[in-house]
């Protein structure tokens, strides 16, 4: 598991990198539409950028105005690439998650959904409609984004959805009998964990149920980015010389979105460092049953209806 870790640092992509084909990414990708979540910083923003530079269009949905009008107008000037759109919308709140992708839908196409923006609030903490933040953030937000924006992505050839995760899942076993984290002493670092093991999940079933369309989550190993500066501050003082800058980890989110070869692989796989795999450890007891996995869709499809407006426009 030790040298499993190891990989996750920035040693581990300079050894991988070493077999990357670098014609897999160099790839024009103009008149290609990308919405990228999260996108003001870190491996959102980093992904933002080498799509734009690939003349790819690219909407950027973020919660902070500021930060993201900041992020844009750094990607426009680095890559002179014009066609970036700027949305505001917080992923935790599931009412405007869904008028949000009801007006994009009517407004703009959609080739490649990256699910990257996630949370690691360390001590529970309710939204204004109740949800645990982690889970409405980094389950039920990625859900209703992708559920709503499915028949757009249905509509064009080559739809991708990639999601990133974190290897963090791998201690993690499905867990749907608590799913709001109110049972037990709260650990904000598992719990993350928990969501990021659900997003593995969400991944296999969609590919599963839309074959047209391309689904893979990742893990993009250990970068310096705000999100771990902030969520884990000691974690972060002893490894930050170790640590993969922003691009190295984003690296294989932007191979799973451009890459023609990306898609030869099968739909719904886990990936690191542009290879598949697994997502359990050798002799791991993580694995759940089937029922238990179409329960989980059974439960975020509710939860999702719950806060769909059914108010017309």
């Amino acid at each position: 598991f030790l040298t499993g870790v190891s990989r996750l640092f920035r040693s581990g992509y300079e050894s991988a990198s070493k077999h990357f084909n670098p014609a897999d990414t160099e790839v024009n990708v103009a008149g290609r539409s990308f919405l990228v979540t999260g996108a003001n910083s870190g491996i959102g923003k980093a992904t933002a950028t080498e799509i734009a530079r690939r003349g790819g269009t690219v909407h950027l949905v973020c919660r902070n105005k500021e930060r993201a009008e900041d992020a844009k107008g750094e990607i426009v000037t680095e890559t002179g690439n014009q066609n970036i759109f700027l949305h505001i919308v917080d992923l935790s709140n599931p009412k405007e998650i869904w008028k949000f992708a009801e007006k994009f839908k009517n407004e703009y196409k959609l080739n490649v959904l990256i699910n990257n923006a996630g949370c690691m609030v360390n001590t529970r903490e309710l939204t204004e409609d109740g949800l645990e933040k982690n889970f409405a953030t980094n389950t039920l937000g990625t859900y209703i984004l992708t559920t709503a924006l499915l028949p757009l992505l249905e509509k064009e050839a080559d739809a991708r959805v990639i999601t990133v995760s974190s290897g963090g899942m791998l201690v993690q076993k499905l867990n749907i009998s608590d799913l709001q984290s109110g049972n037990g002493t709260f650990d904000g670092t598992m719990v993350y964990a928990q969501n990021k093991r659900q997003q593995v999940v969400l991944t296999e079933q969609w590919a599963k149920a839309h074959r047209n369309i391309h689904f893979s989550v990742m893990h993009p190993g250990w970068a310096d980015t705000p999100a771990v500066r902030s969520a884990m501050p000691d974690f972060y003082q002893k490894m930050k010389n170790n640590l993969r800058t922003e691009a190295q980890g984003a690296d294989t989110v932007v191979w799973l979105a451009i890459s023609p070869e990306a898609t030869k692989l099968p739909s719904g796989l886990f990936f690191q460092d542009r290879q598949t795999v697994s997502t359990h450890l050798p002799l791991a007891s993580t694995h759940s049953p089937p029922e238990d996995e179409e329960k989980l869709m059974e439960m975020l499809e509710e939860f999702s209806q719950k806060f769909k407006s059914t108010s017309p426009g």
